[in-house]
C-alpha cells in the first residue's frame, strides 16, 4: 500500500507530516537527491541553448484565467486570499478566530494565484512574435494542485523542471518527441523500471471526458511512468506534451511568420522521481548502487 510506503517516509524523516494531507517538509536528504535530479536534467538539456527561468508559487491570477486551466480543472487550481479589511471587519475576524468559526469568508481573492504548472507564468512573457526558429526554454517551478491524499506520490506542493518549445507546429512536435525518448532513456538510466504510454489530463466533468478521449486519440500526451513502491499502480514520473496552438491563442503568441505559435513541453516531477528512486533502491541514497549516486553526483 501506499501509505506503508509513506510510514516508512515519514519514520526515516525524509518526510515530515503536516496536518494536511499531501503536504510535507522535505529532509536535507531528500532536497540532496532533488538537486542532483535538477542538475541531471539540466545537463540532459545543454544542447537546446534554452534560456533559463525560475518562477515562484504564484503568479498572476490573469495567467490562471487566460491559460484555460481553471475551465478544465476548477478543482485542482488555488487562489491566494487577503484581509483588505478596516479595524470593525479585523475585530470580526479575531472573534470568529476565537470561536473557531470560518474567518476565511472575511479575506479577498488577491490579483495572485497559485502556479498549477510551471510553464503557466512563462507565456505571457512571449506574447507577440517570436524570431525564426522560435525560442527553447528550461523553466523550474513550484507548483499547488488541490488534490489531497495519503499517497506520498500525489503531493498538492511539489515542483517541475521543464523544457519548452514555442514557435512552429513540426518543431513542437519535434521537441515533444525528442524529449519524450530522452527522459525515459535519462530515468532507466537511473536504475528505474519505465514504461512511455499515452495519456490524458484528468479533465473536469462529462464534457472533459470527451477532452481527455481526443487528448488520447490525437495523441498529444505521452508520460513515463514507473511503480514508485511494489504494491503501488504505475505513476507518471515525466510527461511530454504537444499543447497545438492552445497557449498561442490564450497569449497572443506569434510564429516567425505571423501565424499563431504552437508549443511543447516536457515535464519532470522531481519529488516523484526522487520516490521512485528511493523506492527502488532504498531510503539511503548513500548505500544505492554507484551506477546511480555516479550520475546524480558526478
Amino acid at each position: 500500500m501506499t501509505t506503508d510506503f509513506r510510514a516508512e517516509l515519514l519514520a526515516s524523516g525524509l518526510l515530515v507530516e503536516s496536518s494536511v494531507d499531501g503536504l510535507y517538509g522535505r529532509s536535507g536528504t531528500f532536497e540532496k537527491v532533488v538537486r542532483g535530479i535538477d542538475d541531471l536534467v539540466t545537463s540532459a538539456g545543454a544542447d537546446q541553448h534554452a534560456a533559463v527561468l525560475h518562477f515562484p508559487a504564484v503568479m498572476p491570477r490573469l495567467v490562471l484565467e487566460r491559460s484555460g486551466y481553471l475551465r478544465s480543472f476548477p478543482d485542482l487550481p488555488g487562489s491566494v486570499s487577503v484581509f483588505e479589511g478596516d479595524d470593525d471587519l479585523h475585530v470580526g475576524l479575531l472573534e470568529r478566530l476565537e470561536r473557531g468559526e470560518n474567518w476565511t469568508e472575511l479575506l479577498t481573492a488577491s490579483d495572485v494565484a497559485l502556479c498549477s504548472a510551471a510553464c503557466h507564468p512563462l507565456y505571457p512573457q512571449c506574447s507577440g512574435r517570436l524570431p525564426a526558429g522560435g525560442r527553447r526554454f528550461e523553466v523550474f517551478g513550484h507548483c499547488f494542485r488541490h488534490e489531497p491524499s495519503l499517497d506520498p506520490a500525489r503531493m498538492q506542493a511539489f515542483r517541475m523542471h521543464e523544457f519548452v518549445y514555442l514557435g512552429e507546429p513540426d518543431a513542437a512536435v519535434a521537441h515533444r518527441d525528442l524529449w519524450l525518448e530522452r527522459s525515459a532513456d535519462l530515468l532507466s538510466g537511473l536504475g528505474l523500471a519505465v514504461e512511455t504510454v499515452v495519456a490524458n489530463d484528468p479533465f473536469f466533468g462529462r464534457p472533459g471526458r470527451m477532452l481527455a478521449s481526443n487528448q488520447r486519440a490525437e495523441m498529444l500526451k505521452y508520460e513515463v511512468v514507473c511503480t514508485i513502491h511494489h504494491d503501488a499502480h504505475p505513476t507518471a514520473i515525466s510527461s511530454s506534451n504537444y499543447h497545438l496552438d492552445h497557449f498561442g491563442i490564450g497569449f497572443g503568441i506569434e510564429s516567425a511568420n505571423g501565424d499563431v505559435a504552437h508549443s511543447a513541453c516536457v515535464g519532470f516531477g522531481v519529488e516523484r522521481i526522487t520516490l521512485a528512486l528511493l523506492g527502488a533502491h532504498g531510503l539511503d541514497p548513500d548505500a544505492w548502487p554507484l551506477a546511480v549516486r555516479s550520475r546524480l553526483w558526478p
